[in-house]
């Protein structure tokens, strides 16, 4: 693995905040100035490749990345904030209702965050 790459899966691993790869080039930019994006965006999808990191993709917003530790997450439908949340492993279930085996699973609840809630509510009176 590149010195890029080692550096870019230590602030995904590090990182509870789900950040979208330029946000990764910033912090990587801290170390190495003279990085470029495209280094960024090729060591991401290397180490996605590899299951090293994931990738959380939801509509209408640029990929983030995330640590492989099993977790699921909470999606707000307006604003896009992601939270984890632990289900449990749901591999068996999951498996018995497909009649297949699985190889892994994203499962994404899409929800209104409590912000977004209120400024519904807001606008709503």
């Amino acid at each position: 693995m590149t010195k890029y790459g080692k550096k870019i899966l230590e602030i995904v691993e590090q990182s509870r905040s789900h950040m979208t790869a330029e946000q990764i080039f910033e912090a990587l930019r801290q170390t190495y100035p003279k990085v470029v994006l495209a280094t960024v965006y090729n060591n991401l999808n290397r180490l996605w490749e590899e299951d090293r990191i994931r990738k959380v993709s939801v509509e209408g917003m640029p990929d983030r990345y995330d640590r492989i530790q099993r977790h699921d997450h909470l999606v707000c439908k307006k604003c896009g904030r992601l939270l984890d949340v632990d289900l449990g492993d749901l591999t068996v279930q999951l498996e018995r209702a497909a009649g297949q085996a699985i190889l892994s699973y994203d499962l994404k609840l899409m929800y209104l965050c409590e912000e977004c809630r209120n400024d519904a509510n807001k606008k709503g009176m």
